[in-house]
């Protein structure tokens, strides 16, 4: 039996389809958000509820488990989310961890983040042994990240066998009113901003594959940036905007009018009572460019290669037309 940890989250409901199709029996978690008819469905997955904030779900989930897939992690850039950033993406990795080692669990892939490694000094490539540097750059999300991957390393010194991933921003098909999704919703806006910032990027399909493939690998107690590359937003928002045959950013947003643009957002959520597309956090990553190393992955794993970003974004298109027409 394998574990799935916020299998009902953008990363879990296509890492929870893929083992399925590769015919493995799979305990998929759950908190608050139940899963869709779609995934309730498939075939060798049995759906449970459980808060990983409590130590006794923590170890029932993991009764009969061999491998364990941990994805369940609050992803926000909002500065009201800040305390349950810090609190839960810890304490309930913390929790899974102690648990999987209790159980004597075979393996462990974690989906970690690059936001969870240092970018103190950016005129340096980033690598798996950059090292991490406390600073006022680091979102609240990046800390929340950093110190949950300080718990797997915790248990892969206490005899957990385990992988960590690094991904950067994922792409592909999911809820287009959240998350990373929600970016080509706002490319069929045509929102006009770009900023000249560079960030990792990556097809969701590409991070379920790698986390299996590692999983049934020989690798433990090593970590990988998982990266198709280093793009600006500016060509991301335009491949996007050419998918959907829409005007693409053409407006560049530096630093001030980039701090516009969240506080003006700041204030329509608070009229609106929706969370905020653009936050202060996410307008100040915007402008940086970081530049991350993916060849240890590439190493590790020679029969893998990534799926292009263009094509990742011609499917994400393609999907995202047809849920709308489709409404």
């Amino acid at each position: 039996m394998i574990l799935v940890t916020g299998a009902s989250g953008f990363l879990g409901q296509h890492l929870v389809r893929k083992l399925s199709q590769e015919g493995k029996s799979v305990r998929a978690i759950y908190n608050k958000t139940p899963p869709l008819a779609g995934l309730r469905d498939l075939p060798h997955v049995t759906w449970q509820q459980a808060d990983l904030l409590d130590i006794y779900d923590a170890e029932n989930i993991m009764k009969d488990i061999k491998q364990v897939y941990h994805c369940a992690a609050i992803v926000s850039f909002d500065a009201s989310d800040k305390n349950a950033l810090l609190h839960v993406n810890i304490e309930t990795t913390a929790n899974v961890v102690n648990a999987a080692l209790n159980a004597n669990v075979e393996k462990m892939a974690y989906a970690s983040s690059v936001a969870a490694i240092g970018r103190s000094n950016l005129d340096k490539e980033i690598t798996e042994d950059t090292e991490w540097e406390e600073n006022t750059a680091n979102s609240t999300y990046s800390k929340s990240k950093y110190y949950a991957e300080i718990e797997v390393w915790r248990g892969m010194a206490e005899g957990l066998n385990a992988v960590i991933i690094n991904p950067g921003i994922i792409l592909g098909e999911g809820n287009w009113d959240k998350g990373s999704a929600k970016l080509i919703q706002t490319a069929d806006k045509e929102f006009p901003f770009y900023t000249e910032g560079i960030n990792a990027w990556v097809d969701v399909q590409d991070v379920t594959e790698i986390m299996y493939q590692l999983m049934e690998s020989n690798i433990s107690n090593e970590r990988f940036i998982v990266s198709a590359g280093s793009y600006a937003y500016k060509d991301v928002f335009t491949m996007m905007a050419g998918a959907l045959n829409k005007k693409p950013p053409h407006i560049k947003a530096g630093a001030m009018l980039t701090g516009f643009v969240w506080r003006w957002n700041a204030l329509e959520s608070f009229f609106t009572k929706e969370k905020p597309t653009i936050t202060k956090e996410t307008a100040n990553t915007a402008q940086k460019k970081v530049f991350y190393n993916n060849e240890k992955l590439l190493k590790a794993l020679p029969d893998f290669s990534y799926t292009s970003l263009m094509d990742t974004v011609k499917r994400m298109a393609s999907q995202y037309q047809a849920d709308k027409n489709s409404r």
